[in-house]
């Protein structure tokens, strides 16, 4: 069984960093981050695979400025955001596949994956 959390989010203004995290128990081989602006579709922002050695893909809109990182001593996923942007404003959820690892070319697809947290809201003003 997996079990997300999600936090971490805020309000900050342009330019400005920010870090999430998610609590995930249980086997996680790709975990990923997804955001949802309003009005919007969700969408993958980054993930991360554990049994490729930690390969990670990034959105082309967040590459550059996001970092995904597995913490496993601590059990979480982090996502560092630097030099953020108003159109990064969204609510931002974790999610995990519990069995096998995505391919690469999957990894930012939210259908994909089987378990969610709860979301966590990140305004940026300009």
């Amino acid at each position: 069984q997996v079990h997300l959390g999600g936090s971490g989010g805020g309000s900050l203004q342009a330019g400005g960093s920010l870090g999430l995290s998610c609590a995930a128990s249980g086997y996680t081989p790709s975990i990923s981050w997804f955001l949802q602006a309003p009005g919007k579709v969700r969408e993958g922002a980054a993930a991360i695979t554990i049994t490729r050695g930690g390969e990670t893909r990034y959105a082309e809109s967040v590459a550059g400025r996001f970092t995904i990182a597995k913490d496993n001593a601590k059990n979480t996923l982090d996502l560092q955001m630097n030099s953020l942007k108003p159109e990064d404003t969204a609510m931002y959820y974790c999610a995990a596949v519990q069995r096998d690892a995505l391919p690469w070319y999957l990894l930012l697809l939210p259908p994909k994956y089987t378990s969610w947290g709860q979301g966590t809201q990140v305004t940026v003003s300009s």
